[in-house]
């Protein structure tokens, strides 16, 4: 029983790679031995391979046996060490997943895809966004970036995935790959109170991001109007007025009965007719091209980038580097989509 004992302990301490190794020789070894015994119970090596794995594995189910004594000597050696060592390697896989598992949820692997979003700071806000996100496309994942100890997400979805960090460090943006991503969006941080340090922390982190990713599309989050001139000199492609935006939307609310459900379906994939960008089409020459065969097809053409007076440039024509936004529903934008250029 020591013997045994030993031999279990020395196989629990074994490298990973080295305990494979020694498995598979033990059970080709096995197979041979057991093969050249017995060539007339078990006619062929497959044969054999079978007989070993199921002795290995459970006690054998008897369609397969050896019937000599030398052969009977080594089905019970290879039972003893066989199912041991089988056992130990099925632990280590087990304990494997498991440290995946543990170190997943603490946010301590990287991220090697590419194309995806990497969202800065966890709160209220980033649960709604991730939440939109993925009912946008189903394809696309998203990295978050926080310095809590345990990932806030559902680790189970495999379109999430969390990394531990402080994001005014280098590391955690290397771990989630943010060069290869196709845009950041930096939150303000809930924990603190005061606007200006929100804005603060989001400038530090602005500038982080620039240093490792300066051609990838960034939009942070800004408390305060005023403070976006602290940014001049940081690349950030957009800003969302937080607080502003409202009360901006609460006075539109007020003013005019129902358009926050204007507002509400365009920024909200979940019911409604949607915002979506397009490129230009080959045969569309002017403005009123797009406007006209898009309304044909039953959506509305209103913006080329951030110019929201197209029914006053209709007769214009589209430059090559347009970007232009409809709104329509899903159905209707795969339609032009797959016309689009």
């Amino acid at each position: 029983m020591h013997f045994f004992l030993k031999i279990s302990l020395g196989l629990i301490k074994m490298r990973n790679m080295t305990l494979f190794m020694t498995t598979a020789i033990f059970i080709v070894l096995s197979t041979v031995v057991m093969y050249a015994l017995e060539p007339q119970t078990f006619e062929n090596l497959l044969n054999t391979f079978y007989f070993v794995m199921t002795t290995f594995t459970t006690v054998g189910y008897g369609d397969y046996s050896p019937v000599t004594l030398p052969g009977k000597f080594f089905a019970v050696f290879m039972f003893l060490i066989g199912i041991g060592l089988l056992g130990v390697v099925i632990g280590k896989i087990v304990d494997s997943f498991t440290l995946f598992r543990k170190m997943r949820e603490e946010g301590k692997l990287s991220y090697m895809k590419d194309r995806h979003i990497v969202m800065i700071g966890w709160g209220k806000k980033s649960e709604s966004a991730i939440k939109e996100i993925l009912d946008s496309d189903p394809e696309i994942e998203v990295v978050v970036i926080d310095s809590l100890q345990k990932a806030p997400i559902d680790i189970s979805d495999t379109r999430l995935h969390f990394v531990q960090g402080d994001p005014t460090s280098e590391e955690p943006y290397l771990k989630a790959n943010i060069e290869e991503a196709s845009a950041v969006i930096i939150f303000s941080d809930d924990n603190i109170q005061d606007p200006s340090l929100k804005d603060a922390k989001t400038l530090l982190v602005s500038i982080t991001v620039e240093r490792l990713a300066p051609d990838v599309h960034t939009t942070a989050e800004v408390m305060t109007e005023k403070n976006i001139a602290n940014f001049s000199h940081v690349k950030v492609d957009e800003f969302i007025l937080s607080q502003e935006t409202i009360s901006r939307l609460a006075v539109r609310s007020a003013l005019y009965k129902g358009v926050s459900q204007v507002y509400s379906q365009l920024i909200s994939r979940q019911h409604g007719e949607d915002l979506y960008k397009i490129s230009k089409h080959p045969s569309w020459t002017t403005y009123n091209d797009a406007f006209l065969d898009l309304l044909m097809q039953g959506a509305t053409l209103i913006a080329d980038r951030h110019l929201l007076d197209i029914n006053r440039r209709l007769n214009e024509e589209i430059p090559v580097e347009a970007e232009l936004y409809i709104i329509c529903n899903k159905a209707t934008y795969e339609k032009v989509r797959t016309g689009a250029v």
